[in-house]
């Protein structure tokens, strides 16, 4: 099976780390193994043909089962595991951007389109045209473009989901520009930042603006982040992991210290982030 792995263009595992093979990445464990073991301890139970790797017992962590723990540690694993819930920071107010809890009219339960009668549907559509009769809805085509993207733009190794996000990324930018948005002495914050790549296109396409400052805004824990790419640009950046909904700008510490105007921008938010 090696042999057939090695023909394959497969690495060999990496000394001193595990020896399992994850089939779904096609590669080895990387995680460290102890001094005389072969495996990890997260593969140790799990892997064929390794009866007395390890003599003790893993259980799926209570936090997160997606990763096992020594029973014996459970205790100690628990004080350390990333799953664990933090202390919340200052900013954090449960709820803050989740409505108005005070307000006069009853709330009411949330019930999907696809599960309303015709009659309940026509009756919700009559009631959205009135309350938009009086609005200018008019919408016109504001699709544009960025310098700051063109040679990513123009790169013939894009496909086309890299070149749909570019696209979408080069007209925020310029839009931002015809609002006279990009400039010295001022804070984005990109809310449901994810690996942080529109604040990266807005800080190319800054140029030489200076004191400007970066909140990326996720609630989720982000793999291959690109922040780091601006450290000597001079831009700073920082990250809030928290729900928007609980997010109470005015306390941001960096907010707070440089009261600075603040830029909300955003690629991709979910009807429930916008609605309030």
């Amino acid at each position: 099976m090696a042999s057939e792995r090695a023909a394959n263009g497969i690495q060999a595992p990496l000394p001193g780390r595990c020896g399992y093979f994850v089939e779904k990445k096609r590669r080895y464990c990387k995680m460290i193994v102890a001094e005389g073991k072969r495996l990890c301890g997260e593969h140790a139970n799990t892997a064929p043909n390794s009866e007395g790797e390890n003599q003790r017992r893993r259980i799926p962590c209570p936090l997160d089962p997606k990763h096992t723990v020594d029973e014996d540690k459970l205790e100690k694993h628990l004080k350390k595991c990333n799953s664990r819930e933090k202390p919340k920071p200052i900013y954090y107010i449960k709820g803050i951007n989740g409505g108005y809890e005070d307000s006069m009219e009853t709330p009411r339960k949330q019930v999907s389109i696809c599960a309303l009668s015709k009659e309940e549907l026509e009756k919700m559509i009559k009631k959205l045209l009135n309350a938009t009769s009086s609005l200018n809805s008019k919408l016109t085509d504001q699709t544009l473009t960025h310098i700051a993207l063109q040679e990513a733009l123009n790169d013939p190794k894009n496909g086309d989901f890299a070149f749909k996000h570019l696209k979408q990324q080069a007209s925020l930018a310029g839009n931002l520009e015809r609002l006279g948005l990009l400039g010295s002495n001022r804070c984005f914050v990109e809310f449901g930042a994810g690996r942080g790549k529109l604040s990266h296109w807005i800080d190319l396409a800054l140029q030489d603006a200076k004191n400007v400052y970066f909140l990326l805004v996720e609630r989720a824990t982000t793999r291959f982040k690109v922040d780091g790419k601006h450290r000597s640009r001079g831009s700073t950046f920082e990250r809030l992991q928290i729900d928007i909904e609980d997010l109470s700008l005015g306390k941001v510490p960096l907010l707070v210290r440089e009261r600075l105007p603040v830029v909300g921008i955003g690629k991709h938010l979910c009807g429930a982030a916008t609605g309030h």
